[in-house]
């Protein structure tokens, strides 16, 4: 048996010991290589790379415009990545580095290996230098980054802003953005409100609307516990966090605070994390992506200060391109590796030798896993239930849609004896949402009209369950229709089973009243609209869990629900919804709708989360989920007509998003009106004489301990052996 090495996943820092190209100075994109766009600030003491208007169509109107970003044009072309041949032609440039410290020197800037530290091992396999991909970005870290520097800008937090005075003198060195220059009188400088700064009422309602955010059971941690109300600071999220707050949360608040010039660019990248993070890539919309993140770079690049764009920032350019080569970025990001090295470090018990402790502990895990398979009747870790029972549906050819097999093995439910008027609102959903009785209700329908019959609807709904009863009943004694029908036209058992919470569609559900006092929330709803009716959805909460019995050890689940307001066909807004030019939904939850028909079908049932407003109390913001663990993936199977396979019978997709587009050239990049920060003019800093830069050469050893670029995630903690602090090592 042989192995072949696709690729590499690693952190951005583990990029350069591994390729041996040095992610540090001013030639740090591995993939831009020596065409690196890179600006040293004379303030900000660091390297800045922009330069996107050259991943630009030739003939993009951007190239030339000169006001809106560094006051010349652009005429360079996107840099081509390197290819495994170009690489092994520079690796001959230069000889392979010794181990070990040495003495420093100066870089020549005309050397053929530019970034260059080392020769990569990998080269040596026979088929290395053919890969598309060696090496991948690490598109969990550069998430996190970007996110944390978006929310420590916005809050303005120390040491996390990008928006310093630093940052605003380097735009006055750079003479950019004139009206975002310190403003210096009388011993005092003031600085005016960027578009993309917060007053200190808006950070206290951003501080309060992440605090009070409850989000589904397993989807996040608690965001609660990592905001400060009192100042105004969110710290310690983890990757997974920062993930959610990004692409989910953040796009919600922010949307109705801050300028449409800031919101847009920040829309569209917060939308482009989440394309490459699907579970399936269309490579039609990659390519759309691919031409679209460089103009959301750009335009980021005429608001943001310059400061803002450290590595982290320039690369999502290559990610969509990455996706394309490599696939979903699910299966190539650093998360489960992350975690199994929490999983290892968790083995350590004697610090001195922590190596020697993770090999002992995956040893005994290897061998007590191995034992297990021999132990049937007795709980493992392989053999342990799921958290969730999964609620079970028959999908056979003789069963009904609407049907399920009862599980009599689940647990947690108390009986409850119907009334007669809910029995035949439940008859009637079942019914009238049952396919395979399509064609009975159309009938009555047609019966009625004909007759010429006052509010059709009404008598539909009032007469249809007795109705079709009848008529199932005489079709049985003829034998035209099975006992399954037959049982459907009967009705259930008026002893009906309720739960609290149960799992149906990948989605775990619980009512409203349990989960008051909790910090998660599981009793969103939203039930898909059809043609009929307007392809509106309805969004609700739930009330009750119903499980009812039909004859053949067959159920139904079913929800009821409160229902809020929607508008009428074609419309995007109503007194209690509302739908923005985002795409967002918020719906008034005192505004309550459809009281006589409150019940769905499990089966039907999908999952939201709801976002108070901080301003509007009655008002939330509708998050919609995908389930876990389902992918929509083709059936086998090749059709008559050559047409290619049908899509899965569960349709994942979530709704879109929209990001309108701005037209017209950024004028002005403050918000006016408002007053920014203030200081003695005493504490501008001077010019330094010498700009440091990467002149001179690191240690050649890419010590792990002089990395300063190293990414620390928050999820996996450093080694650290101190003696006197035993108990912050586990975390």
């Amino acid at each position: 048996m042989h192995a072949a090495l696709m690729w590499t996943i690693n952190d951005f820092p583990a990029y350069a010991m591994l390729s041996g190209w040095s992610t540090k100075g001013k030639l740090a994109c591995p993939y831009c290589h020596m065409h690196t766009d890179h600006l040293w600030l004379k303030y900000g003491r660091k390297y800045c790379y922009m330069g996107h208007r050259r991943f630009l169509s030739r003939d993009h109107k951007w190239r030339r415009n000169k006001s809106c970003f560094n006051n010349e044009t652009e005429n360079r072309d996107a840099p081509v990545p390197l290819s495994g041949n170009d690489v092994v032609q520079q690796h001959a440039s230069f000889e392979q580095e010794t181990f070990g410290k040495t003495r420093k020197r100066k870089r020549d800037d005309d050397n053929k290996w530019h970034n260059w530290r080392n020769k990569s091992i990998f080269f040596d396999l026979p088929y290395w230098k053919n890969l598309l991909i060696r090496h991948n970005l690490d598109v969990m870290h550069i998430e996190k980054n970007i996110c944390d520097s978006f929310l420590g800008t916005l809050l303005d937090m120390d040491g996390k802003s990008k928006d310093t005075l630093k940052a605003r003198l380097d735009l006055q060195h750079l003479k950019i953005r004139k009206d975002l220059h310190p403003n210096v009188s009388n011993g005092k400088y003031t600085l005016n409100l960027a578009c993309y700064n917060l007053t200190k009422d808006e950070k206290k309602m951003l501080c309060k609307f992440l605090h009070g955010v409850r989000m589904p059971d397993g989807y996040a941690s608690n965001l609660k516990r990592c905001v400060d109300l009192e100042g105004c600071k969110v710290s310690g999220l983890k990757t997974h966090d920062c993930h959610v707050l990004f692409q989910k949360l953040l796009p919600i608040w922010v949307r109705n605070i801050l300028p449409k010039k800031f919101v847009v660019p920040f829309l569209e990248l917060s939308l482009f994390f989440a394309a490459i993070y699907s579970k399936e890539l269309n490579p039609e919309e990659l390519a759309k992506l691919s031409r679209t993140i460089p103009e959301t770079l750009c335009r980021l690049e005429m608001i943001l200060p310059p400061q803002f764009f450290d590595i982290m920032m320039h690369l999502p350019i290559h990610l969509a391109e990455e996706a394309r080569l490599g696939g979903p970025v699910a299966y190539r990001c650093m998360y489960p590796v992350e975690r199994y090295l929490r999983t290892l470090k968790g083995y350590v018990r004697n610090k001195a030798h922590p190596e020697g402790s993770i090999a002992e502990g995956y040893i005994a895990e290897e061998c007590l896993t191995f034992c297990s398979h021999f132990f049937g009747n007795i709980d493992t870790k392989l053999n342990q239930p799921e958290r969730h029972e999964a609620a079970a549906r028959d999908e056979g050819p003789a069963g009904l849609s609407v049907f399920g097999t009862i599980d009599h093995s689940k647990k947690g439910f108390t009986f409850e004896t119907l009334s007669k008027a809910e029995m035949k609102q439940i008859r009637h959903y079942i019914i009238t949402n049952c396919e395979e009785s399509n064609s009975w209700t159309d009938e009555h329908l047609d019966e009625l009209t004909r007759a010429g019959a006052h509010s059709v609807q009404k008598r539909h709904r009032d007469e249809f369950v007795d109705w079709f009863e009848r008529r199932i009943q005489a079709l049985h004694k003829e034998g035209k229709v099975n006992d399954l029908l037959y049982a459907l036209s009967r009705g259930p058992d008026p002893r009906a089973r309720v739960y609290n919470r149960t799992f149906i569609n990948g989605f775990f559900f619980r009512n409203d009243s349990v989960e008051r006092d909790l910090n998660t929330q599981n009793s969103g709803v939203v039930v898909r609209g059809d043609a009929r009716s307007g392809n509106l959805d309805w969004f609700g909460v739930i009330k009750k869990i119903i499980c009812v019995d039909f004859p053949s050890e067959k159920e139904v689940v079913l929800f009821q629900c409160d229902w809020f307001d929607v508008p009428s066909a074609n419309k995007n807004q109503s007194t209690g919804y509302k739908k923005d030019d985002y795409g967002y939904i918020d719906v008034d939850t005192t505004r309550l709708r459809y009281r006589d028909d409150p019940y769905i079908l499990g089966i039907q049932a999908e999952q939201v989360f709801y976002v108070r407003d901080v301003k509007k109390i009655n008002w939330v913001s509708i998050v919609r989920l995908k389930p876990r663990d389902l992918y929509a993936m083709p059936s086998v199977g090749n059709d008559d007509d050559g047409t290619g396979a049908d899509a899965d019978l569960l349709d994942i997709v979530v709704g879109d998003t929209n990001v309108p587009d701005i037209d017209g050239d950024v004028e002005s990049w403050s918000r006016s009106g408002m007053e920014g920060a203030s200081g003695d003019a005493s504490d501008i800093p001077k010019i330094p004489e010498v700009d440091p830069g990467y002149d001179e050469l690191q240690s050649d050893s890419d010590s792990c301990d002089d990395d300063e670029t190293y990414i620390n995630d928050g999820h996996v903690p450093h080694l650290v052996l101190d003696e006197s602090d035993d108990d912050e090592f586990f975390v």
